[in-house]
């Protein structure tokens, strides 16, 4: 049940985040989706609005130039009156043309001689009223459009008019609303960023909610709108005094930012599940170092007493007329029970790493190993021809060598070969320990080292998780599966740094 309990909670974590991942991103793509749409909306909407208010300022210009238009035809019409007044016989009737010319109170006229002189002025500021001579108007008269009208075919007069102060004032008004048109209408209407540019998409007639060093720099702006061509399709506008515009517009700051939240929820969700996972698994681990470390002082506890009781028989005996062989072999084997009940007694505790030379800690542990084992099973130990010195725990150590050496007995079912060498590589020294026994499959190669994962019917399935423990933590090495082939062998190797 342990050695599955590690992969469910892996799984069952890993689908959470996959189901919670997929219901963010189905859920923000709509989200973002109709936001879109309803953006494209809201441009649409402003460049009919900006369409309509074009048109409705070209009917008011329509509108004032046929005002102008119309006071251009009254001060012709009131030329030609003041000109058949001139020249209208002492019997003819003019009251119609007199009361033409008294109807203009719109249009500004001023008549005068050729020589510049005024004759009569109506409709024109009061500092025009006591002027004598056209030439005082200076640049003023500019302003003012001109008829000329000959009187007997011999002498003639001038009259100057322009369009009445009402339509200035109204021309003023439309002036000021088109300048005003482009930053009020156009710009700051605008929610997102947008650049206007004529027929050729190129140039641009203005833009808004975009930075000024872009709209400056020709390549930039080419950049910007080529980028939202990319994104929307530009909208066509009929604006005044250009004509066929496009709108070429981007997505707004805050669609953006919605467009990454869906990472940045699962970034967050990713996070929640990998501190949740750490703080399993350093639960876990916890547990289990507590587990091992009380069952490993209490075994060293129960072994002392025993230990102690046959190291006094072992004195009686060699007191005894017996065989010498029989109370030495006993001596060595309570020793080693003792190096094992001191080896338990340093798990949970740090250990003491002394410089030593691993090559005779090797030799001696097969050599005793050798006598205890099948005589169907042969230990081959290539002994390098110098000392090989390591910062280690000697009685841990030979913890980790008796394990798989005897792992790799019970793999040959009694019969085959162990050979251990060593390998020196810059500052790496590697201990291979090689049987020909059945082989591991590769599934289960990284299982192995699982606490409570045996391949025997007996047995508790922790002597590998020690070995690795050993090694890795204490030691600052590593231990692995180096290779494994089915029915041919499985060579492991323990990975040390060198002095």
């Amino acid at each position: 049940m342990n050695r599955l309990r590690k992969p469910f909670w892996k799984w069952l974590l890993f689908a959470s985040a996959a189901v919670i991942f997929t219901i963010i991103i189905i859920y923000s793509n709509r989200l973002i989706k109709k936001i879109a749409q309803e953006e494209r909306q809201r441009i649409e909407i402003w460049a009919g609005a900006i369409t309509y208010k074009t048109q409705i300022i070209n009917e008011t210009e329509r509108f004032f130039d046929s005002i102008r238009i119309e006071e251009g035809n009254q001060a012709a019409i009131f030329a030609k009156a003041v000109k058949k007044v001139a020249e209208a016989s002492l019997s003819e009737d003019i009251t119609f043309y007199q009361d033409i010319i008294s109807a203009n109170k719109t249009v500004p006229t001023i008549i005068a001689r050729p020589n510049g002189d005024i004759d009569a002025a109506i409709n024109v500021p009061d500092n025009i009223l006591t002027m004598h001579n056209i030439s005082e108007m200076g640049d003023g008269i500019l302003e003012y459009d001109s008829i000329k009208l000959s009187y007997y075919h011999r002498d003639y007069v001038m009259i100057y008019y322009k369009n009445s102060r009402i339509y200035g004032d109204f021309r003023e008004m439309i002036d000021n609303l088109l300048e005003s048109f482009f930053q009020e209408t156009v710009i700051n209407s605008a929610s997102v960023p947008v650049i206007i540019t004529d027929s050729t998409q190129i140039n641009v007639i203005a833009a808004g909610n975009i930075d000024s060093t872009v709209i400056n720099a020709p390549f930039k702006v080419n950049a910007r709108l080529e980028k939202m061509r990319e994104e929307n399709e530009p909208i066509v506008l009929d604006w005044l005094d250009h004509g066929k515009c496009y709108v070429f517009y981007e997505e707004s700051s805050v669609l953006k930012q919605l467009r990454l939240f869906p990472y940045i929820q699962w970034g967050i969700v990713f996070v929640f599940i990998l501190i949740a996972y750490l703080l399993f698994s350093v639960s876990r681990r916890s547990e289990e170092n507590r587990v091992w470390v009380g069952m490993s002082k209490e075994t060293a506890h129960q072994l002392g007493t025993p230990i102690s009781s046959l190291m006094a028989w072992t004195e009686l005996l060699k007191e005894m007329p017996v065989d010498p062989s029989i109370p030495t072999e006993i001596g060595k084997d309570v020793h080693r029970l003792e190096t094992i009940a001191q080896r338990f007694s340093k798990i949970g505790s740090v250990p003491v790493l002394e410089d030593t030379d691993i090559v005779p800690i090797i030799d001696d542990f097969t050599n005793y190993l050798q006598t205890r084992i099948s005589s169907m099973v042969k230990i081959h130990f290539e002994k390098p021809d110098h000392p090989i010195v390591l910062p280690l725990n000697q009685q841990l150590f030979e913890w980790v060598i008796e394990n798989l050496c005897k792992n790799s007995a019970d793999a040959m079912n009694g019969k085959g070969d162990i050979t251990i060498s060593i390998t020196e590589e810059k500052n790496k020294v590697y201990i291979d320990v090689t049987d020909t026994g059945k082989g591991i499959p590769p599934k289960m190669q990284r299982r192995i080292f699982s606490p409570g994962y045996t391949s025997k019917s007996r047995g508790w399935g922790l002597g590998l998780t020690l070995a690795k423990r050993i090694i890795q933590n204490y030691h600052k090495g590593k231990l692995f599966v180096k290779s494994s082939v089915i029915d041919q062998g499985t060579t492991m190797r323990i990975q040390l740094k060198a002095k």
